[in-house]
């Protein structure tokens, strides 16, 4: 029995979510459903970095299975890419550890919202940038980014139906926002995200650049700790897992995942 690391990227525009749920098409599900087909109809379970909710797409999420299959990496891919369906794409696979874990050794990770800023829509970006119409101040939202790089208590920041064990404190690493002609892209990179934080950070940043709030209200937001502070939660379409960091990228040091 050995224990693999893979690397996958999907387009989550007609899935329910990564994680697997009844009589609804799941990331997780066609990932187990390839596995069992690949180890003649026994089933394999596979464990991600974490869970990404309907819509959201992944550009490198992470998980780990055990197999007693013994094939070279680049078989696994080949294999896997084969009968998979064109909405996900195995990036690459790698013998991890015995104690690895893709959720529990995870130390970092990244994600980007992209924006279509312009005042028609276009029909092509609909599954993958959120459409914002009205004029935005990028300076001004540049400085609100820095507010909320550090450590905080995010809980005005996350849905209220979030359910973590222990408290709602994260480290976010970077939180920064380009602009290129029509397109705008937020980063935020942290040690551990909390259900919708980024989509709700992304909309606040937006009511800065807009005008609708004031530096000083973010401020007050994380003193309030109370989600109905802190505006609407973006839709999912714009929201991409960019990567997944690891320990030496060997998953040794445990962290939030």
């Amino acid at each position: 029995m050995q224990k693999l690391k893979c690397t996958v990227s999907y387009d989550g525009t007609h899935f329910s979510g990564s994680q697997i749920q009844p009589n609804k098409r799941t990331v997780q599900a066609e990932m187990e459903k390839a596995m069992t087909k690949m180890h003649k109809g026994k089933q394999v379970q596979i464990y991600f970095s974490g869970r990404t909710d309907a819509g959201v797409h992944a550009k490198a999420q992470v998980f780990h299975f055990e197999t007693e299959m013994n094939l070279p990496p680049e078989s696994w891919k080949k294999a896997l890419n084969a009968v998979l369906p064109k909405d996900i794409h195995v990036k690459g696979i790698e013998p991890a550890p015995a104690n690895f874990h893709a959720q529990f050794d995870a130390i970092e990770k990244e994600y980007r919202y992209f924006v279509f800023n312009c005042k028609e829509r276009n029909v092509f970006k609909r599954n993958y940038a959120y459409y914002y119409r009205f004029d935005v101040d990028i300076k001004k939202i540049q400085v609100a980014c820095s507010l909320f790089e550090g450590t905080h208590d995010f809980t005005s920041f996350c849905s209220a139906r979030t359910a973590v064990k222990g408290g709602k404190v994260r480290t976010l690493y970077e939180v920064s926002c380009k602009k290129h002609k029509d397109d705008i892209v937020f980063i935020l990179r942290g040690n551990g995200f909390l259900y919708n934080m980024v989509r709700i950070i992304v909309g606040v940043l937006l009511d800065v650049g807009s005008g609708k709030i004031d530096l000083p209200e973010i401020e007050e937001m994380f003193r309030k700790k109370d989600r109905t502070f802190a505006g609407k939660t973006l839709p999912p379409e714009g929201l991409f897992l960019w990567k997944v960091k690891y320990e030496n990228e060997a998953g040794k040091q445990r962290g939030n995942a």
